[in-house]
């Protein structure tokens, strides 16, 4: 009795450190996305801005802007730039396009996801040693994504939808297979440690989570470009690797415990843990609403694994 009472705490904290986790993020996205709106805004209408003059950056979320005087920078979601007078900085633009006039100057880099770049003149006003970065994908999915952000909660089904999460499911089955073959001590300890000391790993994941996303908007704001994507990299990698070690883990634990619940021990093997595993998360992943909670959990999880991991020394006894 005091073994189940004591797993059932640890199970309620759990839950209440993966649920402050996912506030904290939603917090700090809603916080964002309202403070990133351009208070230099000298004209406007409902799809588009217009921006006369601004001393600072530009940030529009699903509408269009318009820059006819001089800004310091353009981060536009979901809509387009059209630049007619001065950007000193960069303009960026995620599920849009971006159309440079004749007359216009952009001193930075131009990049987008989802669009394309436009210049009216063969020879636009650009700086030689600044880069133009195309991504010409997902341009309707990005747009309508951020005019209507309450899909990404709740995404419909469809059959296209259904056969996504098939080829998810068995994606994720073969890294976990791969996986396990080729570091099944890691592995192991991982989910040892998951075992142990759940709420730890949460903890730690979730404080280096937040660390990291501070990390990077702060080099955003104080570091050169160079060392800014320096930055954005090496985090990107670190959350990537923490996030397929850890996923794997958690479906090895995950599988494991349906398994000695669900089947004899005869029938029990490695191979239905992981499918079992991969199951079950492609499941909570896909389940509107709850995956966003499930994902956060995941990435918190994953990533205090990696921090939390032992070390054996071999390497020093050798």
């Amino acid at each position: 009795m005091i073994n189940t009472a004591r797993t059932d705490i640890y199970a309620n904290l759990q839950i209440a450190l993966a649920q402050m986790s996912a506030a904290t993020v939603l917090i700090f996205l809603a916080v964002f996305a309202l403070c990133a709106q351009s208070p230099n805004i000298s004209a406007h209408d409902e799809n588009t801005l217009t921006i006369a003059e601004a001393q600072g950056e530009v940030y529009s979320f699903g509408k269009n802007v318009i820059i006819k005087g001089n800004a310091k920078g353009v981060l536009v979601f979901g809509g387009d730039a059209v630049i007619e007078g001065t950007v000193d900085g960069d303009v960026a633009v995620i599920g849009g396009s971006i159309f440079q006039k004749e007359t216009a100057s952009i001193s930075g880099d131009v990049i987008i996801f989802g669009g394309a770049y436009h210049p009216e003149s063969k020879t636009p006003l650009r700086n030689v040693e600044k880069e133009t970065i195309v991504f010409a994908v997902f341009e309707e999915e990005f747009r309508n994504l951020t005019q209507n952000p309450s899909q990404i909660f709740s995404p419909s089904f469809t059959l296209g939808f259904l056969a996504q999460r098939v080829l998810l499911l068995l994606f994720w089955f073969i890294i976990s297979l791969a996986l396990t073959t080729i570091a099944p001590g890691a592995i192991s300890r991982a989910v040892a440690q998951f075992q142990l000391s759940a709420l730890k790993v949460f903890a730690f994941g979730s404080v280096g989570f937040i660390i990291t996303i501070v990390v990077v908007m702060s080099s955003l704001s104080f570091l050169p470009n160079y060392v800014y994507t320096v930055v954005v990299l090496m985090a990107f990698v670190l959350l990537l690797l923490s996030f397929v070690f850890g996923r794997v883990a958690l479906q090895v634990s995950v599988g494991k415990q349906i398994q000695k619940r669900l089947l004899p021990e005869h029938k029990q093997s490695e191979t239905y843990a992981l499918l079992i595993g991969s199951f079950v998360w492609t499941l909570l992943l896909s389940i509107p609403y709850l995956w966003t909670f499930a994902l956060i959990a995941l990435i918190a999880a994953s990533l205090g694994l990696v921090l939390t991991a032992r070390s054996t020394n071999g390497w020093q006894k050798a």
